[in-house]
This record gives structure tokens, sequence and C-alpha cells, in this order.
């Protein structure tokens, strides 16, 4: 009886410490995961981009002479037409360049006059040996010396009257340099800036200085935005868009794209181009400068099929039938069907379902628009309603100092 008992003692310790380890020892616990239901709405592909608003015409007034400010008679939010005077170069120089031209045609007028009495007086001189040859009271030397002096006249002459024509010119260059003093508004519009002031020397030598720049119509403006390369295919003219500026950050305008630019900008290696969007402004709300951002609808389905993007970009831990390809790059198969990884089937993505018994099972999808958020599905199976993950659920005190909030990782030490 005593080894019966003995033996009794022996099973039941090794029960109590198995039943320990087994309730209390370290346990894996199973994998949760976290599922979105299919939907049935619409997708809005967009793209999004930054762009200034200007102008839809500005003219920029300058001057062709050079001088001082006399005199500003247009500010900044000044509205003009088309000849007003807008500022006044001091004129009194280029009045003084054209008495002095004046006088110096008064000069080539009477060097004229005085060439056609020289050539007369010659024309009488040559006339007259001429008549005195057959009678030989002169002799051929003389009849030659006067037709050369009458043929000098002659072309004295020409150069004189030439002479005219230069000191014209002369006076008129004059004359339009004084005219070019009142510096006038060429279109109908409102002055946006103004970049002189009153006693400042403008100079005209090498490039035209900016004086005024001038809207046309401030109610019909536009948004230059620089859209990159990989987005500008769905880019084209009549498209809607719709943006927001920092001033009016609650309300969105409305405007449709007008032009697009075949000129590439290329920045560090970034291929962009100008994608104008006109808007109209009849309010006079959106000021010229102001920074748009700017969101152009690409394309939009409704009442169609999406996920959220989460569960195509969702792999488990393990995958069942992973294998290397040759490439390098990593195959899995879906329903006997290679999907390679940045293959060729671009439009094609993976999503992931759990079978009654909690297994995953994949699903190969076609996929269409996304609008960043939710992906259209085209084809592949998924009906309305149906539950395909999109994550793993860890419990709090298992995830890694990356995946905690700010301030609930591991604190560094204090020395």
């Amino acid at each position: 009886m005593r080894r019966i008992g003995l033996i009794i003692s022996v099973v039941a310790i090794g029960i109590a410490i198995g039943g320990y380890v087994f309730f209390n020892g370290e346990r894996k616990p199973p994998i949760r995961y976290r599922t979105a239901a299919v939907e049935r709405g619409q997708v809005v592909s967009v793209v999004s981009a930054t762009g200034t608003i200007n102008p839809v015409v500005s003219v920029q007034v300058g001057t062709q002479v050079s001088g001082m400010i006399k005199s500003l008679h247009a500010d900044f939010n000044s509205r003009v037409k088309a000849g007003d005077t807008v500022a006044v170069i001091d004129p009194e120089p280029f009045k003084a360049r054209r008495e002095q031209a004046a006088s110096n045609l008064e000069m080539a007028r009477s060097n004229v006059a005085r060439s056609k009495a020289d050539l007369a007086q010659r024309k009488r001189e040559l006339d007259r040996v001429q008549s005195l040859l057959p009678q030989q009271f002169v002799s051929q030397n003389d009849v030659d010396i006067a037709l050369t002096n009458f043929q000098s006249a002659e072309a004295q002459l020409r150069v004189a009257e030439a002479q005219v024509k230069q000191a014209e010119a002369a006076l008129n260059a004059a004359e339009l340099e004084l005219k070019y003093t009142v510096i006038r508004s060429h279109v109908d519009g409102i002055v946006v800036a103004r970049n002189v002031e009153v006693g400042q020397t403008v100079a005209s030598s090498f490039a035209t200085p900016n004086l005024f720049l001038i809207a046309l119509d401030l109610t019909k403006m536009q948004v230059d935005t620089n859209v990159s390369e990989s987005d500008i295919g769905g880019m084209t003219e009549g498209k809607d868009a719709i943006f927001t500026v920092d001033a009016y950050p609650s309300e969105s305008f409305a405007g449709v794209i007008r032009q697009v630019r075949l000129a590439p900008m290329n920045v560090q290696n970034v291929v962009t181009y100008n994608v104008v969007v006109s808007v109209d402004n009849p309010d006079l709300r959106l000021k010229p400068g102001m920074t748009a951002n700017v969101s152009i609808v690409v394309a939009q389905k409704d009442q169609v099929l999406k996920v959220p993007n989460a569960a195509l970009r969702f792999m488990p831990p393990k995958i069942e039938g992973e294998r290397a390809g040759s490439d390098g790059q990593v195959a899995k198969t879906h329903q006997g069907r290679p999907i390679l990884a940045g293959g060729e089937a671009r439009q094609l993505g993976t999503v992931w379902t759990q079978a009654e018994n909690g297994e995953l099972v994949s699903l190969s999808v076609q996929t269409g628009i996304s609008d960043g958020v939710t992906t259209e599905v085209i084809s592949g199976g998924l009906t309305e309603g149906e539950s395909v993950v999109v994550g793993i659920e860890q419990p709090f005190g298992q995830r890694k100092g990356s995946e905690l909030p700010p301030g609930f990782g591991n604190q560094p030490r204090r020395r």
C-alpha cells in the first residue's frame, strides 16, 4: 500500500507541474486580422499640384528713352485706359536735342541752296567755253576743266540734298524721343505693380526697364501649375479642377484646364509640365500671386465596387507557394497564375479574405482607378459587403517601439 501511495503522489505532482506549465507557460496568441467591407460608391481619381494665380494677360509698360522720372500719374491698383499718361520723364534734355536737330536741318537746307547756285554758275561757264571752242578762242583743256567743275557741282548738290534728308531724320528721331518722354498705357486695365519713384533715373541702353505692370482683366484669372510627367497623361483641355488658397482655407474654387503646355521644365532631373487652369474671379477675391493647391479630376466613376488600398497592400506573415523567380523577383502563385511583383500586369492586384475556419484565401482582382484611399475593383469575384483583410491586430503590449504612439516607447536612461 505504501508503494501504491508513493506512485500516486508522483503522478499527482507530475500532473500539477504539467498543468502549471500548460496554463502559465508562454503561449503564442492566435493572429487576428482587421477586415473591411467591400463597398459600392463613387471613386474620383485626382492629381494634386501646386500653382500660382496670375492674370490671364499682363502687359509690361516700359520706357524707350533714358532719363529722370519727373512725375507719376498712376499708382498701385489704379485703373487706366489705353492712351492715359502713367509717367513723365524730364523732357528738357530732349527738347535741347530737338532744337539742335532743327538747326542742323536749316544748315543743310542752306547748303543745298548754295550748291544749287554754284551748279548754275558752273553750268554757265561750261556753256560759255563750249560756244567759244568752234572759234578756237579757248582750248579743249578749258572745256574739260569747265565740264569737270560742272560735274563736281552736281555731286556737291546731291551731297547737300542727302544731308538735308539726314538732318530731317535726326529731327524726327529727336521729336520721337521727346514724345517718348510721356509714357502712356497701351491697354485698359489695372496697375498691379509700380517699380519706379519720382526722381529715379531709368536707362534703356541694354533692355527696356519695366516701370509698370498692368493686368487687362482681373475678373478672368489663371492658375499656372506644374504637373509631373507621370501624371501628365491624364491632363486634357476641358477637365475640371478644384483648388484652395490660404486666404480662404474653408472654400474651394472651381476651374477648367485651358491649356497643357508642351514645353517641359527640368528642375533637378524632375520633368514637369505647365498646366494652365482658367478661373472666373467676378468678385476679385483671388489676387495675383496667391498660392493655389490644385486637385485636377482625371477620372470619375459612380456606383462601382471599391476596396481600401490597405487591402491591396496587405501581405500575410507567411505566403504558401512562394518561390523565387529567375530574375530575382518574388512570384506569388494565385489560382495557378503567377503575378510578378512589378511585372507587366500592373492592373492586377491581390486581396485576402478569411474562410470559415479562419484561414486566409488569396484572390486576384483587376483594379481600376484610385482616389488614394480606395481603389475600383473591375473583376475578381468580390461582392458588395464581403470582408477583405486590411491588416493584423496586435495587442498593445506586443507592439514594437516604432509602432507605439509618441511618448509610449522606451524612455532613455538618465545618468
